[in-house]
C-alpha cells in the first residue's frame, strides 16, 4: 500500500489551496438523514475541506488523518477535534459516532479494517458516506489539456490505488445497506490561478516534480492560459460519486 504520509507531506500547502469544497447542501442533508446531529467523523480529513463543512450542522466533528503536515494546514474550529490517526484504528469511543464521512479518501485505507471500525464506533442506524471525484470539467480545449497533464505526463505517478477514483470506487467492496441520496453537484467557479493551484494539488505532480525535478504544471501554464481565455472565471465541474450506506 502507498505511503500516504510522504506522499502528501510534498503538496500540504497546495493540497489546502487548490482542492475544491463540496456542495453545501450535502451535508445539511446527511446531517438530517442520521439519527442524531451529534457527531461526525471526517476519515482521512486531510486538510479539513469537509471537516468545517460538517461544522456547521453536527454538534461535534472528530478529523482524524494519519498526515500530521496536512492536518496543521486545517482550519481551526471550536467543535473541530483533529487526530493524528489511521483510519482503521482510532481513539473515539465505541458506539458515539453518527455519521462517518470520508471525502476522496477509501482508497487510501485498509477497507476491511477500516469498516470494522466504522462498525464499532458507530451507534445505531448511523451512516458512512464516501465520497469521490474523478477528473474536472471546464471546456473542451481545457479539458484536452488537462487530460493530457493527468494520462500522458504525470500518467506514470499516480499512485496504483488512484484506479478506485477513476471507478468512482466500484470495483471496492461496500458492505452495507444503501441508502438513496438525492443528486448533488460538485461544482464551483474558479479564476485561472485557482486552476493552477488545483493541478499542483494533484500527489501526482508532486511525485513527477520529486522524481525528475521538472514542473510539469509550469511546462503547461502558457497553453493552458491560453486555452482559459480572457474570461475572468468559468464555471469548473467534476463527477461526483456517493455510496451511502447504513452500519448495522
Amino acid at each position: 500500500m502507498t505511503d500516504t504520509r510522504s506522499l502528501f507531506t510534498a503538496q500540504s500547502d497546495a493540497y489546502r489551496a487548490g482542492r475544491p469544497t463540496y456542495d453545501p447542501a450535502l451535508f445539511a442533508w446527511l446531517a438530517q438523514a442520521t439519527p442524531d446531529a451529534g457527531l461526525a467523523w471526517d476519515c482521512g480529513c486531510g486538510s479539513g475541506q469537509a471537516s468545517t463543512d460538517l461544522a456547521r450542522h453536527f454538534r461535534q466533528v472528530v478529523a482524524t488523518d494519519i498526515n500530521a503536515s496536512q492536518l496543521a494546514h486545517a482550519p481551526r474550529e471550536s467543535n473541530i477535534d483533529y487526530r493524528c490517526e489511521p483510519a482503521e484504528t482510532t481513539s473515539i469511543a465505541t458506539a458515539s459516532v453518527d455519521l462517518t464521512l470520508v471525502a476522496q479518501a477509501l482508497h487510501w485505507f485498509d477497507v476491511e479494517r477500516f469498516y470494522a471500525e466504522v462498525r464499532r464506533v458507530s451507534r445505531p442506524g448511523a451512516l458512512l458516506a464516501v465520497i469521490s471525484y474523478n477528473l474536472l470539467n471546464i471546456e473542451p480545449a481545457l479539458d484536452t489539456l488537462i487530460r493530457r497533464l493527468y494520462h500522458d505526463i504525470v500518467g506514470p505517478y499516480w499512485a496504483a490505488e488512484r484506479k478506485h477514483v477513476e471507478t468512482g470506487y466500484a470495483t471496492l467492496p461496500f458492505p452495507f445497506e444503501t441508502v438513496a441520496t438525492p443528486p448533488f453537484a460538485l461544482e464551483a467557479q474558479w479564476g485561472f490561478q485557482r486552476l493552477v493551484d488545483y493541478l499542483y494539488s494533484w500527489s501526482a505532480v508532486a511525485s513527477y516534480r520529486q522524481a525528475t525535478g521538472k514542473d510539469p504544471v509550469l511546462a503547461m501554464r502558457d497553453e493552458l492560459h491560453a486555452a482559459w481565455g480572457q474570461a475572468e472565471t468559468q464555471a469548473v465541474s467534476w463527477p461526483l460519486t456517493i455510496r451511502l450506506g447504513r452500519v448495522a
